[in-house]
């Protein structure tokens, strides 16, 4: 098996689709940890534009190529550093695809109708492809073809995680020791930020996209991120203390919490005696004071369109050369190539 590239220094890889805009939870959950745990490993940041193929009656190339650039800017504008870390397209290395159908040839079939995102997004449809069914598998090689320790999710990818790691010990167990076995690690604050216009849901980029006042967009201005907090679904009380609160003033709160990184005991005290509209413009504060610098530096990055194409063009080459390896270990083990 595989070691890790340094006892001091984990592999970590994550990643996130180019469809929609990406959002505060996309940005709680995922962009933010990463900038913080940069330094502690060795980091593969992917724009996992595969993934964004499952429904191909939506696929638009010109845009989906647009959005892959975009997302790579976000990347880059949140504050990951392009020489410390590997930050790549991932349909710019083929391993990809390949460790895919060979880690699908050992894989359950039950164990992707079990996966709970698969049952949510195809319930409703009357025909539903292979890719949608299959995506869990993609992830798992994702993942695997890195020798990765850690990967840096929300709360609702764990179960993903989960069928890696079981994909991971299946393989072994057939075939010998040739993957190592991954761990999830969530952040500490706002896991599971909440839609604005609905409480119960979580914060979806692809409800965003058909519904005003859902999300809290990264490109968003100031106006159109006030008037959705300002709107975010509350009650007519004016409980603010977190564990007794409704869950829209919860969410609020947890975004609070999430963008200044301060204990709940201390903001609830900060906002006691306070009503809904005083956290709210609160919220829309820190919001902004995050999307700010955030949106400067994106839209630098987006003017400068051969420097990002060059930064991941030299991400991608690090990582195929990361990905050759695995996949000669991998081949060996199955009698292949």
């Amino acid at each position: 098996m595989s070691t890790t590239p340094s006892a001091a220094r984990p592999r970590v890889f994550s990643g996130v689709q180019p469809t929609s805009t990406l959002h505060i939870g996309n940005y709680v959950g995922a962009l933010r940890q990463w900038v913080e745990q940069q330094h502690e490993g060795d980091n593969l940041f992917c724009v996992v534009d595969l993934h964004a193929l499952t429904v191909p009656e939506e696929i638009d190339p010109e845009g989906l190529r647009e959005a892959v650039r975009s997302v790579a800017a976000l990347y880059f504008a949140v504050g990951i550093e392009p020489d410390k870390n590997t930050v790549f397209v991932q349909s710019h290395v083929r391993e990809h695809t390949e460790l895919t159908w060979l880690l699908n040839c050992v894989t359950p079939l039950g164990w992707l109708y079990r996966m709970t995102q698969f049952k949510a997004k195809s319930e409703g449809r009357e025909s539903v492809g292979t890719g949608l069914l299959d995506y869990p598998v993609l992830m798992a090689a994702d993942i695997l073809l890195y020798d990765t320790d850690r990967v840096p999710v929300g709360d609702d990818q764990v179960q993903h995680i989960e069928l890696t790691r079981d994909l991971a010990t299946r393989f072994n167990h057939l075939f010998g020791e040739t993957f190592k076995l991954p761990k999830a690690v969530l952040p500490r604050f706002g896991a599971r930020i909440m839609g604005l216009d609905d409480p119960e849901v979580k914060m979806s980029k692809s409800i965003a996209a058909k519904v005003d006042g859902h999300a809290i967009n990264l490109l968003d201005d100031e106006k159109r991120v006030r008037k959705a907090v300002m709107a975010a679904v509350t009650d007519s009380g004016r409980e603010l203390r977190f564990e007794h609160a409704s869950p829209g003033v919860r969410n609020l709160l947890a975004i609070y919490q999430a963008l200044t990184g301060r204990p709940m005991p201390e903001i609830e005290a900060e906002l006691e005696g306070a009503g809904y509209g005083q956290l709210k413009k609160a919220v829309v504060g820190v919001v902004m004071d995050t999307l700010t610098p955030l949106q400067q530096r994106y839209r630098e990055f987006m003017d400068d369109r051969a420097e990002l194409d060059r930064l991941l063009a030299d991400g991608a080459e690090r990582a195929a050369a990361i990905a050759a390896r695995t996949m000669e270990r991998v081949r060996a083990a199955m009698g292949v190539g």
